[in-house]
């Protein structure tokens, strides 16, 4: 069937006025907003300017000095780092000091707060918490460091789009390092070379500049001097952008004391970087120790299994059954290996969306 066409309605005709045609009235003029002439285009001229004119957002800096009984040198320290970041503020985290340290800081012009729980991991975790910056200069209130690099460290950060600037120490005095402490340093490199491909020469370095993501991604869990170790690892595990910076390192003034005990933080030290290769690499760990237990299944069977091919006997039968049960303690370890594993890599991927959440040093965004 044929379809039907639907007629069209005749256009309609324009109305007369005595006789006459009317003419269609032409529609309203409207005021061209883009017009250079026009007011708004005026107005839109002047934000421009004023926009361009305007200075770009310059980074707030924060200094970070955790001090626990520096008295004798905490001034001069605040005193350098105001000369050398005039434009940044100076914050002393008292660590329960006996000596004065607090009251030294604030006549030198420092922002004095307390932290009551001992150590400088502790204070660590308090600054990042507390304070908001962009860009974080965190060194010793001991004068060992020298406050004038750090203009050099953090241009390098904030150029760089980087997120740790660590200032690696050169020995500028032969007392510099306390006995021991040179070959410690050393071991733990190397040790943190072998778990984490560690690219840094010093990991324990306390003059360090961060980026604001790295503060406030960073879920700091040592109460002491490890914190400089989970800082380094913190920074390797979301394969952050860093650099590693030579600067002189001197000798404490003979009225200054470290606090560093060597045996004892040396031991918290070990466990603190054995324990993060557990959280980071849990699948290695786990599966380290299951090789171990494995070697030692073995170890124990052959004798048996020697014995039981030559006579067709097993006449020790309790060292057959721990070969056994070490076997499967290995498979078990080995099993936890695939399942922490999948949780490192969740607590990895929550930590990277928090860094991502927060912006980049120097973005120019205020």
């Amino acid at each position: 069937m044929a379809e039907r066409a639907v007629p069209r309605p005749a256009p309609a005709l324009p109305a007369k006025s005595g006789g006459k045609l009317r003419p269609k009235p032409s529609p309203p003029h409207e005021p061209d907003i883009v017009s250079p002439a026009s007011p708004a285009r005026a107005l839109l001229d002047d934000l421009a300017r004023r926009l361009a004119a305007e200075p770009a957002h310059a980074p707030v800096l924060a200094v970070l000095l955790p001090c626990y009984n520096e008295a004798a040198t905490v001034a001069e320290t605040v005193r350098t780092f105001q000369a050398a970041l005039p434009s940044a503020t100076v914050y002393v985290y008292d660590n329960n000091s006996t000596d004065g340290t607090a009251a030294a800081a604030l006549a030198a012009g420092a922002v004095v707060r307390h932290e009551p729980y001992q150590g400088k991991g502790n204070v660590v975790r308090r600054m990042f918490a507390d304070i908001d910056a962009d860009v974080y200069v965190m060194a010793d209130g001991d004068m060992t460091y020298d406050p004038t690099a750090a203009p050099g460290l953090v241009e390098r950060l904030i150029a760089g789009q980087l997120d740790m600037v660590v200032g690696a120490r050169v020995e500028t005095a032969d007392a510099a390092y306390r006995r021991g402490h040179r070959l410690g340093n050393r071991l733990f490199n190397r040790m943190t070379w072998a778990m984490f491909h560690s690219p840094f020469k010093d990991i324990f370095s306390g003059y360090r500049v961060f980026s604001r993501r790295f503060a406030k991604s960073f879920p700091a869990s040592s109460s002491g001097f490890e914190i400089e170790a989970e800082l380094t690892v913190h920074a390797l595990d979301l394969k952050l952008l860093t650099a590693e910076v030579p600067l002189p390192y001197g000798k404490r003034p003979d009225n200054s004391h470290s606090k560093l005990r060597t045996y004892r933080d040396g031991a918290r030290i070990l466990w603190t970087l054995v324990n993060m290769f557990r959280t980071v690499h849990p699948f290695r760990f786990y599966g380290l120790v299951a090789g171990g237990l494995t070697l030692t299944s073995v170890g124990l069977a052959v004798p048996i299994v020697q014995t039981w091919l030559a006579t067709g006997l097993v006449p020790r039968f309790p060292t057959a059954i721990l070969s056994a049960a070490i076997m499967q303690l290995a498979f078990l370890m080995l099993v936890c290996g695939l399942v922490v594993d999948s949780i490192s890599d969740a607590r990895r991927e929550i930590k990277r969306m928090r860094y991502l959440d927060l912006k980049a040093a120097g973005d120019g965004r205020p």
